[in-house]
């Protein structure tokens, strides 16, 4: 059987537009799973706690208080509270190939789709 083709960033981004928000939450969750925002200098800086399954997040010592550890900026577009770039990984990121996208920095300058002026 032949491997389908990936599809282009246009093409998830319409998808994805067409889920229902259960539908998005659960693609969210799925691609959380492969991102590497948590490896990431930038999101570490933040106070952010690298490795903690979301489990233990909480036990964090330097958590933050926003209430949630959000990843896969580059779906759910920038963060509120990351403001200083220290490096960047998202061009390694296994949600960046998956969904053929094409920029980086997304917690500082927001989602694919906002950095791509599709709407």
């Amino acid at each position: 059987m032949p491997k389908e083709a990936q599809k282009t960033l246009e093409q998830n981004m319409e998808a994805m537009s067409k889920m229902s928000p259960a539908e998005g939450q659960s693609k969210i969750e799925e691609l959380d799973k492969i991102c590497i925002c948590e490896k990431c200098p930038t999101y570490i800086e933040t106070g952010m706690c690298s490795g903690l399954s979301s489990t233990f997040k909480w036990k964090c010592p330097t958590y933050v208080g926003t209430g949630a550890y959000k990843h896969t900026f580059c779906v759910i577009g920038k963060s509120t509270i990351i403001k200083m770039d220290k490096s960047c990984l998202c061009l390694t990121c296994p949600v960046q190939k998956s969904l053929d996208l094409r920029w980086e920095r997304y917690c500082l300058k927001g989602s694919g789709k906002e950095q791509s002026e599709m709407k």
